[in-house]
């Protein structure tokens, strides 16, 4: 029953409640900082970092704090978090901390991590919030780097440029080029951002209706039955 438990909420986090492409939440860090797939991976993991860190700790003092000022506590908590995590980035990864910019501290405005700690961490024990905050953050960093992927390589042709700003001078040959590729300036532009999210809600709504119809499928024609001629 507590493996299903799990299993549930990583499926939900991942795809089923995924909050970029379902709740829409967290739409202005989303739009704002996909125009490639390194910077979508620099933001996502520092939101997970939080996400994980806040509900856990939302978790382990939902009993001692009051409902009149859970809100406000939850923000401090947040707030301490992305303070540290601002810090760090800023002090191990400068050059991808200058091009994310403000959206990294604005990680305290985002609604994702607020409505967890709200509507699940402040209700949950502290292995399944830890959960949920690590499948939420996943979820929400995929379609980060899915969509500044995509919106990389329609726009100027490249993908994971500037990797090395966060896996070192190493990483210089990850990046994918295609030469003498035109490029699309709107792919890159905030019009492209919008243009990308709805294809991949679009995608989503189109697999999830597909794997509905197969299911109804298999309810009515279980396998191994066999339809007898009249």
């Amino acid at each position: 029953m507590a493996e299903q438990r799990y299993r549930n909420l990583i499926v939900d986090g991942l795809w089923h409640n995924n909050q970029a492409l379902v709740a829409l939440l967290g739409l202005c860090p989303l739009l704002a900082v996909s125009n490639t797939a390194i910077n979508g991976l620099g933001l996502g993991l520092a939101t997970t970092a939080v996400l994980v860190a806040s509900n856990t700790t939302v978790s382990l003092i939902r009993n001692f704090v009051r409902p009149e000022v859970r809100l406000p506590v939850f923000v401090l908590v947040i707030a301490s978090f992305v303070t540290a995590i601002e810090l760090s980035m800023n002090a191990y990864f400068h050059e991808l901390h200058k091009i994310l910019g403000i959206f990294i501290p604005l990680i305290v405005t985002n609604c994702i991590i607020i409505g967890r700690a709200e509507a699940f961490a402040s209700k949950n024990n502290l292995s399944h919030s830890l959960v949920d905050g690590i499948s939420i953050g996943i979820g929400f960093t995929l379609v980060l780097v899915t969509l500044g992927g995509m919106r990389e390589l329609v726009g100027q042709g490249t993908l994971f440029d500037q990797a090395h700003l966060m896996f070192g001078e190493a990483a210089q040959g990850l990046t994918i080029k295609i030469e003498n590729f035109p490029g699309m300036l709107i792919a890159i532009l905030p019009p492209g951002a919008f243009i990308g999210l709805g294809l991949l809600i679009m995608v989503k709504n189109l697999i999830d209706q597909r794997l509905a119809a197969m299911a109804i499928q298999k309810t009515e024609y279980p396998e191994g039955s066999e339809e007898i001629a009249s």
